[in-house]
Formats: structure tokens, sequence, C-alpha cells
């Protein structure tokens, strides 16, 4: 006989036995109140694996009583939505879970647009992917967007305790024992999914003897030999990728050592040295910048080394490298000024290049005015002479705004203030 998995049997029937997400399911929110009113409206549950989109979506049709049927936008195709359809006319409404919404194809999605319009289909959508990134405006447009939170180890447990109680379809007649050591473990290694926990915990029952009291105990050491180690949940084009590097990125511009290598150390798990190489380098001359200049050439340095000696010793070079540059002076001066610049030459804010400036090195130059009058300032002395440089329509234009928040940048912004006089 075919056991279906115990996360798969635990799946709650009605919202009421949802664990977590009371920002949409507690008495009063917004999917409890679409439920009690039998008034549902198309969806996209957004959030990472394992937190119970899925659990949602066969929540709900368990509570309506509707219809439910769950494909997937890749490994299904037309005709499996065919067949739904022709379901929803028979009985008049079909909620359909669509996991990995993201990927529908135009074919696919173009033969729901209408069922969604009528109402035939409720379409409840899941990704793993931001929405407003990843899902095609036309289907967005018809749905609402939840996001999911991460569960907490305290929801966990709770759905691993009731696994355990449940006789109907949990271990309750396995006559399971979990120490709190291992349920702590178990809750918390899986890093909030909780599928992951419950199939952990099923193969920690399944592969224990019983003692001589028909009493299966599961201690921590059978709890981490089963569970190992989640990988973190990390799709490197993903949205939560990109929440990383943000929070990364920002935690080193704020000076913050202990968030900053926290966020690195959920990389280097990841095993992407190419995005924390390429995530330091633009934080060397975007954050820290001229207050020190030397930050990016040690950089560098870091990340050539951890490249050559690879994981897990390129975890070294590296965490001096972010340590440096939390802990140095920052200065954005650089990028605004580039930036300000580029700005302006979007906006059509721009002009010729004065004629003294232009190529001279070539016969009938002088003959159109190019290269006359310009001063050479190596024949000058400190090697600097007053003249124009930009166009003269905006001549006057101020790009740099040196920072003083280290002693190279103060440096420059001495000199740089004695050339405006």
């Amino acid at each position: 006989m075919n056991i279906k998995p115990l996360a798969f049997r635990m799946r709650p029937r009605t919202i009421e036995e949802i664990i977590g997400q009371e920002h949409l399911v507690a008495e009063g929110k917004i999917i409890n109140r679409m439920v009690k009113a039998k008034q549902l409206s198309s969806m996209i549950l957004y959030g990472p694996p394992g937190i119970g989109k899925t659990s949602i979506a066969s929540a709900i049709a368990g509570s309506t009583r509707f219809a439910f049927r769950n494909l997937n936008a890749v490994t299904n195709n037309k005709k499996d939505m065919e067949i739904v359809a022709a379901e929803a006319k028979m009985s008049g409404k079909v909620i359909l879970l669509l996991d990995e919404v993201h990927r529908l194809d135009k074919g696919k999605q173009d033969f729901l647009l209408p069922y969604l319009e009528n109402g035939m289909i409720t379409l409840i959508g899941a990704t793993t992917s931001n929405p407003y990134h990843a899902i095609n405006p036309a289907i967005r447009s018809r749905c609402q967007i939840f996001e999911l939170k991460p569960l907490s180890v305290e929801n966990i447990k709770e759905a691993l305790l009731r696994a355990i109680e449940d006789k109907e379809r949990g271990l309750g007649e396995k006559h399971v024992q979990v120490t709190e050591e291992a349920l702590t473990h178990f809750s918390s290694a899986s890093n909030g999914d909780v599928r992951s926990s419950l199939n952990a915990l099923e193969l920690a029952v399944l592969s224990t003897e019983p003692n001589s009291e028909n009493i299966i105990q599961i201690d921590l050491a059978a709890a981490e030999e089963c569970m190992q180690r989640k990988s973190l949940t990390h799709d490197k084009d993903g949205d939560a990728h990109y929440d990383v590097l943000s929070g990364f990125q920002k935690s080193i511009r704020g000076s913050d050592v202990n968030a900053a290598l926290h966020y690195l150390g959920r990389l280097i798990e990841a095993g992407d040295l190419q995005s924390i190489s390429r995530r330091l380098l633009v934080i060397a001359y975007e954050d820290i910048g001229l207050a020190s200049p030397q930050a990016g050439a040690r950089t560098l340095a870091a990340i050539e080394a951890a490249e050559r000696v690879g994981f897990p010793e390129g975890r070294i070079p590296l965490a001096n490298a972010v340590i440096e540059l939390c802990l140095s002076p920052k200065s954005n001066s650089a990028i605004m000024a580039i930036d300000t610049a580029l700005a302006d030459i979007r906006k059509g804010i721009s002009g010729e290049v004065p004629d003294h400036l232009k190529d001279a090195h070539y016969a009938g130059a002088k003959d159109l005015g190019r290269g006359i009058d310009y001063k050479y300032p190596h024949d000058y002395e400190g090697g600097w002479v007053k003249q124009q440089y930009l166009p003269n329509n905006i001549k006057n234009k101020v790009y740099y705004q040196p920072k003083k928040t280290g002693k190279f940048e103060q440096a420059l912004s001495v000199i740089y203030s004695n050339l405006q006089k």
C-alpha cells in the first residue's frame, strides 16, 4: 500500500488548522473573511518553500467544499488545464492551485484568463519569486497578492507535536516520545521549512526500533542524524537571494560587523562566491570609496585569495574584507558625482566640447579653430592653470561634493576647494 508522506497527510483540512500566517487566516483577517463569506477571489501566495502555500490552498478548498485541483505551471500541460476547465463548467467552480505560477507560459495563460474572468476557476498561484518581478501582469492584475511569512520555531514545534499526537493522519498510533532537545532541533534546523521538519521526524520514527515497552524514543542524536543540516533556501535567481545581498551591503554600509558577517555566512553556505565577490567590490567603491581608497585594492586581493583556495578556507579572506569594509570610514561622493553627471546627460543637459579642448592632432585643425588657446597645465607652476573645461552652457556645474569621513578624502577636499577659487 502506498502511504503518503507525513507532511502530506498532516496538511490542514480547514483554515482553522493552519499553523502560522495569522495575518491572513486568523479570525477577521482577509482569507478567513473570504472563506466565511464564500466569496473567493483568485490570489497569489508568495513566500519561501515549506511554509504553507499548498496547505492554505487545500484548507481553503476544504473550508468551502469547492472542488480542488493541483497543477504545476511547468510540468502540467494545457491539456491538464482543459480537464480542470471542463470540470469547472460541470460544477460551476473549481479552485486551482497552480505551483510555480511565475513559470506560466503564454499559451496556458491565454487559456486560463477567460475562466478567471468569469469566476469558474479561482486560481491560487504559489510562487517563491516576488510576483511583482516574476509574474505576468495579465495574471497578476486578476489576483490578490498575499505574502506568507516564515514560520517560527514555535510554529514548527506546534506542527510536530500535532503530528506526533494525531492518531488518524499522524504518528499517534506508534507511541512516539521525542525529547525536548530533539524537538527543538527538528524545529530550528529546518530554517522555517515545516515540510522538511516533518519529513525528518518521520524518518527518525520509521528508522528507530521500539523499546521493550513498544515506545519509539527519539533523542537529539537521532534528530541530528535524520535532520542533517537543512540547506539555506537560496535560489540565485530568486527574490530571497537579492534580499540577502541587500541586507549584506546595507549592514556593511551601516558599519554593523555582526550583521554583515551573518549575511556573509548565509551566502557562503549557499556556495555563492561569485555574488559575494561582485558585491564586495561594489561596496568597496560605492560605500567606502574615497574615504579609504586602498580598501578597494585590499578587497580585490581578498577575493582573489578566496577564489584561489576555494571554500571552506575562502571564508577567511572574505571575513577579513567584510570586517575592514564595515569599520572603514564611508564616502559615497564618487557614486553621487557620476550619477549626477549621468542624470544631466540623460536629460539632455550637455553641450559641445569647448574648441580649445577639441582634438588638434590632424592637418587643418587650426583652420577650424581646434586646440587654439589651450593651456598645457604642465607648463605652469604647480601643474595647474585656470581654464574652462565644461561645455559653455553648463560651465558652472558642480558634480563632486567631497565628504570628510576619511583622511584621504579630507586631503582631496582641501585640494578641490583650492582649485575652485
